[in-house]
């Protein structure tokens, strides 16, 4: 077989025994990297250390991904003034905390047949909350609803994931 150092370094096509050997002095495992290569390539290593860092690795690269949460909200077609802004208000702090929002208009009964008032109250959502988002999926009749999704700027998502990880204490930090 072909061994490889510790280090990286080369010491050549060894029997298995002699590796084994080497392992044994050095106080390191031997660990078949490729076994199909002609002749299979072996490392001596310490495989507890090995194994550990690439969970640390994987751990550290788990706690860095961002996770998207889509927030939901729905609508009527016949909506008061009042219910709009509310509506409006709640889609705005969504968006602000750097969430995606899909936004649902449910048709009943006769509001089927006139879906433009539907797709005309999503455009005017989007065109008031412009500033902090825009429109990811255009309006689309699915069935008995009208669904569009809004995700915030990218610059707001942006501080939102800095402030986020600003506010949670570092690993072995006490607050």
């Amino acid at each position: 077989m072909r061994l490889v150092g510790p280090n990286g370094e080369q010491v050549g096509i060894v029997a298995i025994g002699d590796a084994l050997r080497l392992a044994q002095e050095a106080d390191l495992d031997l660990v078949e990297v490729a076994a199909t290569a002609r002749p299979p390539v072996c490392k001596l290593m310490d495989y507890g250390k090995y194994k550990y860092e690439t969970a640390q690795k994987a751990r550290e690269a788990r706690r860095n991904q961002v996770h998207t949460v889509i927030k939901e909200m729905k609508l009527r077609p016949k909506i008061d003034p009042h219910d709009y802004e509310t509506k409006k208000g709640h889609v705005v702090r969504f968006l602000k905390a750097g969430d995606k929002v899909k936004i649902t208009i449910m048709f009943r009964g006769r509001e089927q047949s006139r879906p433009e008032l539907g797709y005309r109250l999503l455009k005017r959502l989007a065109e008031d909350v412009q500033e902090l988002g825009y429109v990811e999926f255009e309006p689309k009749q699915d069935g008995r609803n009208m669904i569009m999704v809004m995700a915030p700027h990218r610059k707001l998502q942006q501080q939102h994931q800095n402030a986020r990880g600003a506010t949670a204490p570092a690993p072995g930090e006490t607050t």
